[in-house]
């Protein structure tokens, strides 16, 4: 069984280039919601020279819609939306200087190749489990964007959050080394 690293996800962008397609990590820190009609907005607010709800450089963007709090939680479930729905954005915001995307399924290879050229990362979190994904998380404030309810933008601090490495800084695919073992039985 393969160790399971603690990362801070404040310091994602310097431990990307150690991380392979596979890896298990417990991520700790800040991470920001954004699902698709939250990256129209923000590619609105970089195409007019505007201010961005969080700062791009370093951050983790986790593509989830979490649903309301119940009483004494943060967060409702939180699970991980389709990727490739944010795949025509990832781009421009790898070539911003994001260092993450958290979500579910495989990205195109114009996001893989900019996770190489920015030295990023892509990290799975398990499909179907966001009621059990919001346990690790301790706090959700909401940025931006609050018009879109669930699709809002939000701030969330989250600890031993667990993810799989997808696509690692030098061009790993989880996805492409699964299909190529399975054809291997």
């Amino acid at each position: 069984m393969s160790e399971i690293r603690k990362i801070n996800a404040q310091q994602l962008k310097e431990q990307c280039s150690e991380l392979r397609c596979g890896d298990k990590i417990l991520l700790t820190g800040y991470v920001y919601t954004s699902r698709d009609a939250a990256h129209k907005r923000i590619m609105s607010l970089i195409e007019q020279g505007k201010e961005l709800p969080y700062p791009i450089e370093g951050a983790v963007i986790y593509y989830a819609g979490p649903t309301p709090a119940p009483e004494g939680k943060p967060i409702g479930s939180c699970g991980p939306t389709t990727s490739g729905r944010m795949d025509r954005f990832a781009p421009k915001l790898l070539d911003m200087g994001l260092a993450g995307m958290i979500g579910k399924g495989e990205r195109s290879r114009e996001v893989r190749d900019a996770i190489v050229r920015n030295k990023a990362i892509y990290l799975c979190a398990v499909g179907g489990a966001g009621a059990l994904a919001c346990n690790c998380i301790k706090s959700c404030e909401v940025i931006a964007f609050e018009d879109l309810g669930c699709e809002s933008v939000k701030c969330l601090y989250v600890e031993d959050f667990p993810l799989i490495v997808a696509n690692d800084s030098a061009g790993g695919d989880i996805f492409e080394q699964g299909r190529a073992q399975y054809a291997e039985l």
